[in-house]
């Protein structure tokens, strides 16, 4: 019973989400716009389920470069009206568009020099009329049996939250960088803060092997450092390329008498590379570019020092990142 019950839950919320990204339109990105060309913060206002459910969009806002916080309707009305000013955005949420306390609060906001962007389920409603911009996050039925707590409209209302941070960050350009400097504390923060000489493979954990090293050698090396990939040197250690594990497959496609293959002839002659100084977002980022998994740290004078494996970058390797 209790399975078959939450199958139906998940059902009916996941038909409002679809039913809603139907309805995404025009009005959502002028919300965006009135964003974008606000100087001020963006408050989210609501109260109850719908309150709780703006505290979480706020939160998503500020972490994803657009300033917000969440301003309580009743604790407004009693002394908290300053935590909004002139020319911010109130993201105002309301299912029934009805709200007491936000049909005395939004008149407030709009004479202090607000403008109002408004989620709620109905269309046509009080908030509706004293909104800028109103944006349907309606749902044809609730998953609770009674009809009367607020689930699949709240989890609408908090999935278009969602789309609205995501948006914003994207016309912003936010970045992996700016995620970093707005988490420091946290882990994928850290990781993006570190240098690639704090994480990278080297010494004789690095793969390496010269031009002349033979195809059972490169084999050989690969396996032994595990990293899908090995450093090709020349002389004075000068970097020369880099093997992977492809190159291998396709060598051997192409000629299976591997008396004819070695690093010298298996090698990609200029692969990606990044100097020490460089952040493990600046890594990220150039893999990503490029569509690889390695990048080779090379010094000053052209000789690989270390070399990054993506699971490095992600904390899945052998290197963890703490």
């Amino acid at each position: 019973m209790s399975v078959s019950t939450a199958k139906r839950v998940l059902k009916i919320e996941a038909e409002g989400l679809w039913q809603l990204s139907r309805k995404v339109g025009k009005p959502f990105a002028a919300a965006v716009r009135l964003v974008l060309q606000s100087k001020g913060r963006v408050v989210v206002t609501g109260m109850g389920k719908s309150g709780l459910v703006g505290q979480k969009i706020a939160a998503t806002l500020s972490s994803t470069g657009t300033p917000a916080h969440f301003l309580s309707p009743a604790e407004a009305l009693h002394g908290d009206m300053g935590k909004a000013s002139r020319g911010d955005v109130v993201l105002a949420l309301s299912n029934s568009g009805e709200t007491d306390e936000m049909k005395t609060l939004l008149p407030l906001l709009k004479r202090m020099g607000c403008r109002i962007i408004l989620f709620t389920g109905t269309l046509h409603s009080t908030l509706a009329r004293l909104s800028d911009v109103v944006v349907d996050v309606g749902v044809k039925r609730e998953a609770c049996p009674l009809r009367l707590a607020p689930t699949a409209s709240t989890t609408a209302a908090l999935a278009m939250g969602d789309a609205l941070a995501v948006a914003l960050m994207q016309e912003q350009g936010f970045t992996e960088k700016d995620f970093a400097l707005f988490h420091p504390g946290g882990e994928l923060g850290h990781r993006l803060h570190l240098k690639v000489t704090d994480i990278m493979r080297k010494s004789g954990q690095m793969p390496k092997v010269s031009l002349s090293a033979s195809f059972p050698q490169v084999v050989r090396e690969i396996n032994a450092k595990k990293l899908g990939a090995t450093c090709v040197v020349g002389a004075g250690q000068k970097l020369k390329g880099i093997i992977v594990d492809g190159d291998l497959r396709r060598a051997l496609l192409k000629d299976s008498d591997i008396r004819h293959w070695n690093a010298a002839n298996l090698r990609s002659p200029h692969p990606s590379t990044v100097p020490p100084e460089a952040t493990l977002a600046q890594a990220l980022q150039r893999m990503e570019e490029k569509a690889i998994f390695q990048l080779i740290v090379v010094d000053q004078k052209g000789r690989p020092a270390g070399l990054v494996h993506l699971h490095d970058l992600l904390g899945r390797g052998r290197i963890k990142i703490i």
